[in-house]
């Protein structure tokens, strides 16, 4: 399998644990001059209202190699929020909502998926 086949089922298999816990999709694989976001979605779980989560999908087939949430280093994590704001700016019905980014580490197969979600992972400064 490809890397972006894998990427594309790990992605799927990631949307559709994140909906089960009440996330909406908003937009998967927005891409823009600063790279890709895998998956925009909204989090109605806050008292404070919408969120609109920037999520970044992690696969890593083996542990020696660090958890995918690990693997999201801070040029990564620039690239993000510089396509962030790219997004905000094509999609100004979301701009005023609190935004975050988290990131999903998945492992195991895609029969057996485990997923590891962290919420805040990073700040957008």
């Amino acid at each position: 399998m490809t890397t972006r086949a894998t990427g594309d089922l790990w992605e799927g298999a990631a949307l559709a644990w994140l909906q089960q816990a009440g996330l909406r999709l908003v937009a998967r694989n927005f891409h823009c001059r600063y790279g890709e976001i895998d998956l925009v979605l909204l989090d109605h779980g806050g008292h404070e209202g919408d969120t609109l989560v920037f999520a970044e999908v992690r696969y890593r087939d083996e542990a020696a190699h660090g958890s995918g949430t690990a693997s999201v280093g801070a040029a990564k994590q620039r690239k993000l929020v510089q396509a962030a704001q790219i997004f905000l700016q094509a999609h100004a019905r979301f701009a005023a909502l609190p935004c975050r980014f988290d990131v999903i580490g998945c492992a195991g197969t895609p029969q057996r998926p485990l997923f590891e979600w962290t919420r805040n992972a990073f700040d957008a400064t």
